[in-house]
């Protein structure tokens, strides 16, 4: 590493509000989401530490949350310095609450950055070759009005164009969330007016200026801007780290359960009888799997979750502590400590098998997913034969009645259910010509 260009130092932005991410991130911030046993900024924090980067000063909200769950670095062999932005006023004032830790050139990444090693050192290397302290880290898009578009002479970055309509795309690259930039962006985020697209206006600024190259990214990157994006980085996740099968040595299977494929599954596991679980999966510590119950690819299962007898369970995420009987949950994602009924199903494709578009803060948004299940929040308490539509969320603490059918919505630590009007009870005269009406 060129300590002439990089002084190991990364910026973690994890202060915002991430209202769109509701209702997982009512208690958490979404980067405290847990895929595969750990959380999403720790897989972050792990990743940059790959990278030679030992100095990563995460910006938080002023609950600090995140410093209470990280600690000092230690047990990643990091040093971790904690900042707080008081207001979310966007991604540049974030980032020039670190200006007074920075030394040199820096990253700048989200939380949720699982693989981030690999774009760090190409990065790195970038920096190294070109002798240019500004990198970009691009990916190709067919989506341009949704991202800031680079427009390009080779591998040099000549300005940003934010949110094009397709005819007006400077290029096919989008800029992701992960940038390597000089000391003296600082000086450039003074330069212009303070708005939305203020750290975009500063990029801009320093592009027609100064030299600044990129990086096209060959695979992946994580984006969590709503709660079913997350399905995109599980898959990610499994399709990177499960290589082969892995079973704790205490866990406890039944001889005719079968475990198919690419499975992790950690240890004190109890699966019984006739329970099948097919990769890629991961089970988390202390789960438990009922007899007869299916498991079925990119379901991931976080510690002390019970899935109880004749479930079925494919493509969904459960978070910590969550129980729940016999079921169909597809597609769906469930929080921490959340008690469901038997019985219940959480509908994942429409009848008309259109794109799901769920609510979110008084809006219908746009998926281009065709399966998608609940999104349910920590705590909430489902009753038996309860059916979710496609693309519900639920909220924290919220309790739904038995056999309530849930079309839209339902707001946190709210008490939702069926009121039945009338119980019909009538007296039936006995057939006389079946003296036997138990025999068939």
């Amino acid at each position: 590493m060129d300590k002439k260009f990089l002084t190991g130092q990364a910026i973690l932005l994890a202060a915002g509000e991430s209202s769109r991410f509701w209702p997982l991130s009512e208690k958490r911030h979404k980067s405290l989401i847990k895929i595969m046993g750990k959380s999403l900024i720790e897989w972050t924090i792990e990743a940059a530490a790959k990278a030679g980067i030992k100095d990563i000063i995460i910006i938080q909200s002023p609950n600090t949350q995140i410093e209470k769950y990280l600690g000092d670095g230690g047990l990643f062999g990091v040093k971790l310095s904690y900042l707080v932005q008081k207001e979310a006023k966007g991604m540049g004032d974030a980032v020039m609450q670190a200006e007074s830790l920075i030394k040199d050139s820096f990253f700048v990444l989200n939380p949720y950055n699982f693989n981030a090693d690999k774009f760090l050192k190409l990065m790195i290397a970038k920096q190294k070759e070109t002798k240019t302290e500004m990198v970009l880290l691009g990916a190709r898009t067919d989506k341009p009005w949704n991202y800031g578009m680079l427009k390009l002479e080779k591998d040099k970055v000549l300005a940003i164009v934010e949110k094009p309509v397709p005819e007006e795309a400077p290029s096919d690259i989008k800029a992701t969330n992960i940038y390597l930039l000089p000391k003296n962006f600082f000086s450039y985020y003074r330069r212009v007016k303070e708005h939305t697209y203020a750290y975009e206006d500063a990029l801009a600024l320093y592009m027609k200026e100064q030299d600044a190259r990129v990086v096209i990214a060959s695979e992946g990157t994580p984006s969590l801007k709503y709660p079913w994006d997350l399905f995109k980085t599980n898959q990610l996740m499994m399709d990177a780290l499960i290589k082969k099968p892995k079973i704790a040595k205490n866990a406890k299977i039944a001889k005719n359960a079968k475990i198919d494929g690419l499975v992790w599954i950690e240890e004190n596991c109890v699966i019984f009888e006739h329970a099948v679980i097919k990769g890629p999966c991961y089970i988390g510590r202390g789960c438990t799997i009922g007899n007869n119950t299916l498991i079925r690819k990119y379901t991931n299962l976080e510690d002390g979750v019970i899935i109880g007898a004749n479930a079925e369970v494919t493509r969904s995420i459960f978070q910590a502590n969550s129980h729940t009987h016999s079921g169909y949950f597809g597609d769906s994602i469930i929080g921490e400590n959340v008690r469901i009924g038997a019985g219940t199903i959480t509908a994942n494709v429409r009848t008309d098998r259109r794109e799901i578009q769920p609510v979110v803060k008084g809006k219908k948004v746009e998926t281009k997913l065709t399966a998608l299940g609940a999104i349910i929040g920590d705590g909430a308490h489902l009753g038996i034969a309860v059916n979710l539509m496609p693309g519900v969320l639920v909220g924290v603490n919220t309790k739904i009645g038995p056999n309530t059918l849930v079309r839209e919505n339902v707001p946190s630590d709210t008490l939702c259910y069926t009121e039945f009007k009338n119980v019909v009870k009538k007296s039936v005269k006995p057939d006389k010509n079946n003296l036997n009406p138990g025999a068939r």
